[in-house]
């Protein structure tokens, strides 16, 4: 029998499991009594919009009955109103109240079920027995708590698909098929019949189909999404590839070494999948509370009931009266809305500041992180190449060389020379006129400018019999550095080099001091080359750099601090930050990264600023913490109001008291959920930039990292 990825259970995949799942109720049993959901969040979205387009219009319609302009018969009208209601889009809650009793364990289904159907079954019999009971109606009480908690539920659900759309687009990233090279010719073949050993062929700007070993051609290849390098890795016989990523320049000849299942590509999602189901779902803070409210309600309605018509002589009506009056006063709206009135302000006010929180248990789980992780390229720096440095062999002038290399570049789709012409034009150095410009793919490129060869090559590209001193300091510099290079060579002579560097991104320094400020340490975890990750991770003020790590590695890093019972918050952009996005307590997205990345994190920074990360974690602790604030009042409302519900104003004021004490109990419930909205509004007119303390303590930021 197979385990529950949630909480390792054992799944019940008995008749009752199954029929359930053909009778559409998104949700299984494993053994411990966990209700999971079925992988099918897309028809639940569904199904919850529908049960919303009938919800909302009818609550409205409702409201207008009962407090605008009175006429004959309105009372019928919101009935029928109230019953499609309760019995269409407030089904699920019965089935969840259902399922509480299978499992023995009190949710808020049961609290939404019992409150309203008390609302709704006491106003039915008023209206239609009158004399009975008192002439009072609830039926906007029952739709209206019926429709709200359902919207909150909208909101949890729109996530649920987040893990299949990152997998689905890591599919995406891979061609359907292969230019597979046969005695007869090139051959396309669908991707699944490459077997390895078979040679295939790979054109400019195309995306390698399979993970392989170069066998001819030179070229450069763009990896940084699949490992974290800033710059194209230059690529010749022997080289190693991976499906997935771009071939620049040159027409290059691979043998497929792994297929299918068994791809880097195809590891990173094996990746993210075990991450998101070893992650144990943060369970809502209203529904362990409900737990043990929902029986005592129940419990308290019952035995007041039954006390005052056993032991007061008052009559079965009393009776009845002190059951509503506690149902209805105990009615969880400022309970069931408390979470979501919170959450729809607090991401709403995220939104306007370029955060965007991908579901309630995102920010929930932001707000407790004390430690964050971070990926280096295009999340710290800018994920592209820019030229750092320019050093020119004496007697010669930088802009007479710029000009020439700039002439060569023109028109070069290569990041480096995208990056000397730009360099050239923030300088403002018009590049000269080129002639029989030619690539070298891995290698450079060559030309004749002013009458003279000129080329410019990678470092190591070729050997020349005398380096000129000042070409082989700055290469030494730019290697101490980790920069990459390209060498000037003028009629085979060395005259120039070009060092070149992923610039930081803007605010990346400030973002972090926000996030020191905040009590947070800060690590970089890239797969960059160290000497380059350290230079990075010194300008902005990280406290700790973790260079040369494979995506396996960083979901190793990520869960050693996990162990050591840190919150972990993970910032990336690329395909090979995906499983830690994923498997981090929250994962932030840049949002000019990766369609994968940004599907996997919990948060997206659409603005891909940097100083969106503190400013996430800060919105996100404002929020939970007015969460909290509303959960109490809402609880606290109850404790002072359902001693009263419950008869202890008899003795006072008599039994006639209960002619009105449901009339009271609604309005009183109003009024507490109206304190809830205005306590969530007004995280409208919070300052974000005043410092908070993260929810829990992480230690001294820079104190020695946690062990595994």
């Amino acid at each position: 029998m197979p385990t529950d990825p949630v909480c390792g259970m054992y799944v019940d995949e008995g008749p009752e499991a199954l029929q359930l799942f053909r009778d559409n109720r998104m949700y299984y049993f494993c053994s411990s009594g966990c209700r999971i959901q079925f992988a099918e969040p897309r028809a639940q979205l569904a199904r919850l919009r529908r049960g919303l387009a009938v919800a909302w219009p009818a609550s409205v319609a409702i409201l207008i009955l009962t407090y605008g302009v009175p006429f004959d018969g309105w009372p019928f009208l919101a009935f029928v109103l109230a019953g499609i209601v309760q019995f269409y889009p407030g089904l699920p809650f019965y089935r969840g109240t259902w399922d509480a009793l299978r499992t023995r364990m009190g949710n808020m289904d049961v609290l939404i079920a019992v409150g309203t159907s008390a609302a709704f079954a006491y106003s039915t019999v008023a209206l239609f027995l009158p004399g009975r009971l008192p002439a009072a109606y609830y039926f906007d009480a029952s739709a209206l708590i019926v429709t709200l908690i359902l919207t909150g539920n909208y909101l949890e659900h729109l996530t649920r698909d987040r893990a299949t759309g990152a997998l689905r687009k890591l599919r995406e990233m891979l061609p359907s098929t292969a230019r597979v090279v046969r005695a007869s010719g090139e051959v396309d073949v669908p991707l699944a019949e490459v077997a390895v050993g078979d040679l295939f062929r790979v054109r400019p700007g195309e995306r390698f189909p399979t993970d392989g070993s170069l066998t001819a051609g030179r070229t450069t290849v763009n990896e940084a999404i699949l490992t974290g390098e800033s710059v194209p890795v230059s690529k010749g016989p022997g080289d190693r590839v991976l499906a997935g990523s771009i071939n620049g320049e040159g027409v290059v000849e691979a043998a497929a070494t792994r297929v299918g299942e068994d791809t880097f590509l195809a590891e990173v999602g094996r990746l993210m999948t075990e991450a998101e189901t070893s992650r144990v779902p943060l369970q809502r803070l209203a529904d362990r509370i409900a737990a043990v409210f929902v029986p005592a309600i129940l419990t308290l309605a019952v035995l007041a009931a039954l006390a005052w018509y056993a032991f007061g002589a008052a009559g079965l009506t009393v009776a009845l009266l002190v059951f509503v009056s506690v149902a209805i006063t105990a009615c969880p709206c400022a309970f069931g809305i408390a979470t979501p009135a919170a959450i729809v302000v607090g991401t709403g006010r995220a939104a306007e500041e370029g955060v965007l929180f991908k579901g309630h248990d995102a920010l929930e789980r932001a707000a407790a992180v004390d430690i964050v992780l971070t990926d280096k390229t295009g999340t710290l720096t800018q994920g592209l190449p820019a030229v750092a440095d320019l050093t020119i062999v004496e007697g010669r002038g930088d802009a007479e060389l710029l000009a020439r290399a700039a002439g060569l570049e023109t028109g070069s789709e290569h990041p480096y020379g995208k990056a000397i012409v730009a360099e050239a034009v923030r300088r403002g150095v018009a590049p000269r006129p080129a002639e029989g410009v030619t690539a070298l793919p891995g290698v450079g490129i060559e030309g004749t400018v002013d009458g003279h060869h000129f080329e410019a090559r990678s470092d190591g590209g070729r050997a020349w019999g005398e380096t000129p001193p000042t070409i082989r300091s700055a290469l030494e510099r730019a290697r101490s550095a980790g920069r990459s290079v390209s060498v000037l060579v003028e009629d085979g002579r060395p005259v120039g080099v070009v060092a070149f560097e992923d610039p930081i991104s803007p605010g990346a320094a400030d973002a972090v001091r926000a996030l020191h400020e905040d009590g947070l340490r800060v690590v970089m975890v890239t797969g960059d080359h160290a000497s380059a990750a350290e230079a990075v991770g010194r300008q902005v003020g990280v406290d700790e750099v973790r260079a040369g790590v494979s995506p396996a590695g960083k979901l190793e890093v990520l869960r050693e601090f996990q162990r050591a019972g840190r919150r972990v918050a993970f910032v990336g952009d690329g395909v090979n930050d995906a499983a830690a996005l994923l498997a981090a307590d929250v994962g932030i997205a840049i949002g000019a990264g990766t369609d994968v990345a940004r599907e996997a994190g919990g948060v997206v920074l659409v603005r891909s600023d940097p100083a969106g990360i503190p400013l996430a974690l800060r919105i996100a602790r404002r929020t939970v913490a007015k969460v909290r604030q509303n959960l109490l009042w809402a609880l606290g409302y109850n404790a002072v109001l359902l001693p009263i519900a419950a008869g202890v104003l008899v003795p006072f004021l008599g039994f006639g008291v209960y002619d009105v004490l449901p009339i009271t109990g609604a309005i009183a419930m109003g009024l507490s959920s109206t304190s809830v909205v205005l306590n969530s509004f007004s995280l409208r007119w919070i300052r974000l930039g005043r410092r908070t303390a993260p929810a829990r303590s992480g230690g001294d930021r820079r104190g020695a990292p946690a062990a595994g």
